[in-house]
């Protein structure tokens, strides 16, 4: 008996750190992705010039502090490079409206109108994980003893989603993941 090759769509697990959580005032300050192409990881990560202030309490939560960004670029120097790289790829990111909310008004804002298909890793965490009382990154982290390199860092995060998608394939199989990319689009 011949078993076929499962593949997956190109995957990019995305996480950003930013000044605030509304989209429409706050601005993007770090941006992490783990794409998952043909079984190759590739990583991309970026600081970001917000080009307006940084709260102290998000200072401490991230790390990130204005003369970290000041000078590098803001959104509008990397955003073709981004949309390069987030170009027929499944954005996955754990409670996507935001990560993708921030992207796309930052997008917008300079005229591309960016559109992926989205994949909640909350929403997985429910639909794989439904006797699990929280969904929650720390709770993901602890629950399936996930390594932590930089909580609240954009590529550290992103990473974790990374570990979470291969754990879920560890325990579930392929082909219920590409059930899962195929049923759980925000």
């Amino acid at each position: 008996m011949t078993s076929k090759q499962i593949s997956y769509p190109q995957l990019a697990f995305v996480d950003i750190e930013t000044t605030g959580s509304h989209f429409d005032r706050d601005r993007i300050t770090e941006i992490g992705i783990k794409s998952l192409c043909n079984g190759e990881i590739r990583i991309w990560e970026r600081l970001i010039n917000p080009q307006t202030f940084i709260p102290q309490n998000i200072q401490r939560l991230t790390g990130i502090s204005p003369q970290m960004v000041e000078d590098q670029p803001s959104f509008d120097e990397i955003a073709r490079e981004l949309e390069r790289e987030l170009d027929g790829k499944i954005f996955v990111a754990h409670n996507a409206r935001f990560d993708y909310g921030f992207i796309r008004a930052s997008f917008k804002r300079i005229g591309i109108d960016f559109k992926p298909k989205v994949l909640c890793t909350v929403k997985l965490s429910r639909l794989l994980f439904p006797s699990q009382s929280r969904h929650n990154l720390d709770t993901i982290i602890s629950t399936h003893g996930l390594t932590v390199s930089a909580r609240h860092r954009a590529l550290g995060d992103a990473d974790l989603l990374l570990q979470f998608w291969q754990e879920c394939e560890r325990q579930f199989g392929k082909e219920k993941m590409i059930d899962s990319i195929n049923h759980w689009f925000i």
